[in-house]
C-alpha cells in the first residue's frame, strides 16, 4: 500500500510548516520552548490538517524522547497501562513523550490515570484536540498544561507547500509531469484551511489527469483538480466547533445585512446537506434581529422555509436565497428580544408579585378586602380605545421593558400611542 503523500512530505523542522508563524516565528515562545528540550505537559488545538501531531513528532525527535501515539477514539485504559509500562526502563532512557490526538474522546478516568505520570514529569503529554479544550479536557490536566491554538494555513502560507508537493510528485515520476498554470492557487483555495487535504487534492489531481502524450508528457490540468475539489472541498463537521461556527456566520451575517456573505454560508450549510439547521436559523433571524421593525417578514420567511422543507434539496436552495435576502435587506430592530430577555430576567430573579386586582379574574372578595369588585376599565369603552390603568404589579408599576427601534415602523407606532396617552 502506498503511504499518502501527507505523511510521504511531513516536514521535518519547524520552518517547513505550512502556516503558524505565531506559534514558530523565531523569538515565538513555541518554538523557543522546544528549541529549549524542556518540553512541558502541552495541548494543541486546532482544525484538523494544521500540523498538530507535526510538531509533536518533531519534539519527540528533538528531545529524543520514545514517543507513543495514542488515539482518543481508539485507545483504551490498557493502552495507556502499556505507555505507563515503560517509565523508568531500558526502552526509554529519555523519558517517555505521549501524544494524545483527539483528546476530547478520552473519558474522565481515561483522562485522570495519566495525572500522576504527566505531574511528575514521568509522562511528557502533548495532547490535541480539533474541540475548544476548556470545554472537553478535564479541569485536572487542562490545571497541568500549557494550550497552544494552531490555525487553519491560509492560501498564501499553503502555496509554498503545494508547489513543493507537486515538484515531489513530478521526480517521482520522472519529471514528465507538466502543470497547468493556476493550479497551485486553486488547491490553495479549496483545502479549507487543511493542509492534509491540499496534499491530497495535489496527490489525487496527479492520479486523476489524463495519460501521457506522444511525447512521455503527462498534463496535470486544472479540469482535473476542479473535479478532486469538488468531492474533496467540504470541511462541514456536525459534531464539532466548524459547525457551529458555520451556522454563527450564516446567521450573524443576515444580522449584519450582508447578503453576500449570507448567501455563501448558506450554500455551505446546503451542500453539507444540513437543510433544518439553515431554516431554523432564518426563522430565528427573522423574529430575533428583523422583528417589529418589519413584522410581515415573519410569515413571509415561514412560507419560505415551509415551502423549502416541502420541496427538499436541491430546490429548496430557492425559497431559502429569497427569504435570507429580504431578511438582509430589511430593517433591523432587536427590540422585543430585548424586551422579553428583560422581562425573564426579572421573572428568574423572583420580581414578579401579585396580578393587580381590576386584572384578575372575576372571582368573591374576601371580607376582609379593602376594595370590593375587580374595578376593570374596559379599554373599548374609552376613547381612542385607551384608558390610564395600572397593568405591572406593585412591585414593577414603573418598569420599562420594550424601547421602540429607530426604524420607521415603530416610530410611527410610539408616535400614535404618545398622542393618544399624553
Amino acid at each position: 500500500m502506498t503511504t499518502p503523500l501527507a505523511d510521504r512530505l511531513r516536514p521535518k523542522t519547524l520552518d517547513e510548516i505550512a502556516g503558524q508563524r505565531h506559534l514558530f516565528a523565531e523569538g515565538a515562545v513555541l518554538r523557543n520552548i522546544i528549541e529549549s528540550k524542556n518540553i512541558p505537559n502541552l495541548i494543541f488545538y486546532g482544525p484538523s490538517g494544521t500540523g498538530k501531531t507535526t510538531v509533536a513528532r518533531i519534539i519527540a525527535n528533538a528531545t529524543e524522547k520514545r514517543l507513543h501515539i495514542l488515539n482518543g477514539t481508539s485507545a483504551s485504559l490498557n493502552d495507556v497501562r502499556e505507555v505507563i509500562s515503560e517509565i523508568n526502563t531500558i526502552a526509554a532512557p529519555n523519558g517517555l513523550l505521549l501524544y494524545l490526538d483527539e483528546i476530547q474522546y478520552f473519558n474522565k478516568k481515561q483522562q485522570q490515570s495519566l495525572l500522576q505520570y504527566i505531574e511528575t514529569g514521568d509522562i511528557t503529554l502533548i495532547a490535541s484536540t480539533t474541540e475548544n479544550p476548556y470545554f472537553y479536557v478535564y479541569s485536572a490536566v487542562l490545571s497541568r498544561s500549557t494550550v497552544f491554538e494552531f490555525k487553519s494555513v491560509s492560501p498564501t502560507d499553503a502555496l509554498p507547500g503545494i508547489e513543493r508537493a507537486f515538484a515531489f510528485l513530478n521526480e517521482e515520476n520522472g519529471g514528465a509531469l507538466e502543470f497547468e498554470a493556476g493550479l497551485a492557487p486553486l488547491i490553495a483555495d479549496a483545502c479549507n484551511g487543511d493542509m492534509r487535504k491540499a496534499l491530497n487534492i495535489c496527490e489525487l489531481t496527479v492520479l486523476g489527469s489524463p495519460r501521457a502524450d506522444a511525447d512521455g508528457v503527462r498534463k496535470i490540468t486544472v479540469e482535473a483538480a476542479n473535479a478532486v475539489c469538488a468531492r474533496t472541498g467540504m470541511h462541514f463537521d456536525r459534531s464539532g466547533d466548524e459547525y457551529y461556527d458555520m451556522l454563527s456566520a450564516y446567521q450573524k451575517s443576515m444580522r449584519g445585512s450582508d447578503a453576500d456573505a449570507a448567501i455563501h454560508y448558506l450554500a455551505r450549510i446546503l451542500e453539507a446537506g444540513d437543510l433544518p439547521s439553515a431554516c431554523r436559523r432564518l426563522l430565528v433571524c427573522a423574529n430575533e434581529d428583523v422583528g417589529l421593525a418589519y413584522p410581515m417578514i415573519i410569515p413571509i420567511v415561514k412560507a419560505a422555509v415551509d415551502t423549502a422543507l416541502q420541496v427538499g434539496l436541491p430546490e429548496a436552495r430557492i425559497p431559502l436565497a429569497n427569504a435570507v435576502i429580504l431578511v438582509c435587506n430589511a430593517p433591523k430592530s432587536n427590540a422585543a428580544y430585548t424586551a422579553i430577555n428583560a422581562a425573564m430576567a426579572d421573572v428568574a430573579a423572583g420580581k414578579a408579585g401579585p396580578v393587580p386586582r381590576q386584572l384578575q379574574n372575576k372571582h368573591f372578595d374576601g371580607a376582609d378586602a379593602a376594595v370590593k369588585g375587580q374595578n376593570y376599565l374596559y379599554p373599548h369603552n374609552y376613547k381612542d380605545h385607551w384608558v390610564k390603568q395600572q397593568y405591572l404589579p406593585d412591585n414593577l408599576r414603573d418598569t420599562t421593558y420594550y424601547v421602540p427601534g429607530d426604524n420607521k415602523n415603530e416610530q410611527a407606532a410610539r408616535a400614535y400611542w404618545k398622542e393618544i396617552k399624553k
